[in-house]
Order: C-alpha cells, then structure tokens, then sequence
C-alpha cells in the first residue's frame, strides 16, 4: 500500500466544498491505500486565533471528519504529534528564501501588509512538508491550488537526500480529485466556498439542518437566464455552473447529462432538485456530527488514539532525519 497524508484546518465547521474537494475523497482512499487525515492546528495559529475557539472547532472538525466516514484510528491533531515541528524546524534549514518567496498563497493572504504578518504564515510550507515527509508519505490528496505547495515539498525532500547524500525522502505524487475539486461560493460564483466567508449564505455546511440546506440553496445567487441546453451555454455564468456542478459531483453525474434534462428551465426546477439532492446526502452526516458533538471525550480519545498511531509511524523516520543531520540522540 503507498501511504497518503493529507490535513484541514480546524478553523470552522468543514462545508460542502471541503467535502466535495478531501473528505469523501479521504474516505474512499482508506480502502486501499495506508491513510493519515490530520488537523493541522499549528497551521491554523499563523494567522490570528483564539485559543478556546480553536479548541472547539477542532473537536467539532474532528466530529465531521469521523461522520464523512474516516476512521477513527487514521484522525489525529498535529500538535500532538511532535514529528511535525521537529521535521519542519530541519525544514526551515533546508529550504530557500528564493523558494518560499515565490508562494503565491503567502502573497494572497499577506496581501500589501505583509511585513505585520508572523514568521509561520511565511514559513508554513515548510512545515507542510515536514506533516507529509514525516510518514514518507508518497501521495497527497489536494485541491489544484495547492499543487505549487507539493513542488516544494518534493523541492525540500530531494535537496535534503542530496545534501545528506542519501536517498532518504520519496518524490510525493498530487492526488488531485477530477471533479468538483473548487467549489465556488453560493453568493459569489467567483470565489472559493470558504469557512472564513462573513456570509453564512455563502455556503453549506455539515452541519447544517435539512431546512438549513434548503434554505441556502433557494437563496444561492443566479441569474435571470434560463438554464443552457449545452455546456457552451454557459460561458461567464459563474453562479450556473457552480451549481450544476455541485449537482453533478453529489450525483455521480455528468454536465451534458444534467443539461439535457434541466436545459431550457428556470432556476426554481433546478433549484429545488438540487436541495434535495444535498439533503439526501448530507443530512446523514450532518445529523452524525451533532451526535458526536455531544459526547467530548469520545472526541478526544478518538484524537489521543490517532496520535499514537501518527507518534509510531512518524517517529523512527524523524529520529533518523535527526541523526542523518548530525543530531545527538
């Protein structure tokens, strides 16, 4: 089996988006490959937090993870796995400023005040190459956007075998999903879904009620058009596409399909087939991850478990990092 590693941030309720893009890719990865899912709390302090909320929304990022279907022994948080930052101090050595310099995602979040933001936001894909090569971990599950993250990992992994002179860190291989891999906005059909979106409006998440879900989507932005009767049709309509694409990955089917049955209808059809739809598959997980949430110390021994695991998988390959760099143990 090739092992696969992949994380989320706990920084709010997982949405739709995180679903369609890793989870239920996660949980179908389990069957054949050897799986770590992490919560990558370090990640979440590079920008401004709040202790006891980032406390909570781990457990309740946990709790969804477990209701998507990912079993409880591969889940861990990544504070609790020493590896990480032991792996990713050695990182910080190994990797180049010309490199990180040229991480657009730094940029993107930085924007024009850069120099008021922390050190880790700066660093942090040195870090999230240390979280995958801590395992040797050959295959990552990501979102296209982070393909630029995974060059430089494997940038890091091959500059560290070169300056040790061994053959010690594996070339990581993207696992991109083929659909639905960027789900947009529910407001704006030209930006990501996001959990940090003020708007609740914005997107669904799995926790929301059947109601919740209906509501959301009958008030999900359009426009005044009809629905296309073929793909071409729907050229610069961002809110259109976004939605028959959600419908389309939730269903297992294709554009061109979807359009030859709701080509030439309005929005309310569609709309309420595609509320449906979601409530059909997601009120399930949504109603396993209230259950979860009440029970904290299932959370946490869920999370204590899986960390002993990650600390035994992570540990002898850290261990001889260290001693490959000259470190005394």
């Amino acid at each position: 089996m090739q092992r696969v590693f992949s994380g989320i941030q706990p920084t709010g309720i997982p949405h739709l988006g995180n679903y369609l893009g890793a989870l239920r890719n996660w949980a179908t990865l389990q069957k054949d490959h050897d799986c770590l899912f992490c919560l990558v709390d370090m990640h979440s302090i590079t920008m401004p937090w709040e202790p006891e909320k980032l406390r909570q929304q781990t457990l309740a990022s946990t709790a969804c993870l477990l209701a998507s279907g990912i079993e409880p022994t591969r889940l861990y948080n990544q504070s609790a796995v020493s590896a990480h930052a032991r792996l990713g101090w050695i990182f910080n050595c190994i990797s180049r400023l010309g490199w990180l310099n040229r991480m657009t995602q730094f940029k993107d979040k930085a924007g024009k005040n850069r120099e008021n933001h922390s050190a880790g936001l700066y660093v942090y894909p040195n870090l999230m190459a240390a979280d995958i090569l801590a395992f040797q971990a050959t295959r990552v599950p990501v979102g296209d956007d982070q393909r630029q993250h995974i060059e430089l990992a494997n940038d890091i992994g091959q500059k560290f075998n070169h300056d040790m002179g061994v053959d010690f860190f594996p070339t990581i291989e993207p696992l991109i999903p083929p659909q639905a891999a960027r789900v947009m906005s529910l407001r704006d059909g030209s930006k990501k879904m996001s959990k940090s979106d003020p708007s609740e409006q914005s997107r669904i998440t799995l926790t929301d009620t059947p109601d919740e879900i209906a509501q959301k989507i009958r008030r999900a932005k359009t426009d005044p058009e009809p629905l296309p009767g073929e793909a071409s049709g729907l050229e610069n309509r961002p809110e259109a596409r976004n939605l028959l694409s959600i419908y389309g990955a939730m269903s297992d089917r294709s554009l061109d399909d979807l359009l030859s049955e709701f080509g030439g209808q309005g929005f309310g059809t569609f709309k309420t087939a595609l509320a449906d739809l979601l409530v059909e598959k997601l009120a399930p997980v949504a109603s396993e991850t209230r259950h979860l949430l009440a029970d904290e110390s299932h959370l946490l021994e869920v999370l204590r478990q899986g960390a002993a695991r990650a600390r035994s998988v992570a540990d002898p390959i850290v261990d001889e990092a260290e001693r490959l760099v000259g470190f005394l143990r």
